[in-house]
């Protein structure tokens, strides 16, 4: 279920971005501090007949963004991506979801950061999941909110595809 407030955000996360559009990633679920992506294997499958890693990394990195979106607004701030590892646990053979939320004390925690420094850490570790269930990659990324620069076009507000 995606809530109706987070309907323009979740399309623009699916088709904002040509990169990740190209992957198929869609939106299962968005709501206040939680998000639910899934990566189909239709259209990201390596010369093994398993799932790319590629693809399975920009899923990775659209995480941080996507949970950012929910949990900071898309109106102030931004997110950009420092760092990203992604631990391939085993071939993915189906479509992959991930799951990911920021809790109350961490958004509480960015904010005084952004206050004082203007720009604010968060770390996610996230399991990506095969249909059946089992962990196929384990990512751990480290992103950084900031406040959106006046006069900057925010594509993600004015988003309409």
């Amino acid at each position: 279920m995606i809530q109706e407030q987070y309907k323009n955000f979740a399309a623009y996360l699916e088709r904002g971005i040509e990169a990740v559009r190209k992957t198929g990633i869609r939106v299962v679920e968005c709501r206040d501090r939680y998000v639910k992506l899934m990566l189909p294997l239709q259209g990201n499958v390596n010369h093994l007949g398993m799932m790319y890693a590629g693809s399975m990394s920009t899923l990775g990195e659209l995480s941080g963004g996507a949970v950012a979106g929910v949990s900071f607004g898309v109106t102030e701030y931004f997110p950009i991506i420092k760092e990203l590892k992604v631990r391939y646990v085993r071939p993915a053979l189906s479509d992959v979801t991930l799951e990911a939320a920021m809790s109350e004390e961490t958004i509480r925690e960015c904010r005084e950061k952004l206050a004082v420094k203007g720009k604010a850490d968060f770390a996610l570790e996230i399991k990506m999941m095969d249909a059946q269930g089992e962990v196929v990659a384990q990512v751990n990324g480290l992103y950084q909110v900031r406040p959106i620069p006046e006069g900057m076009v925010n594509p993600v507000v004015n988003f309409s595809g």
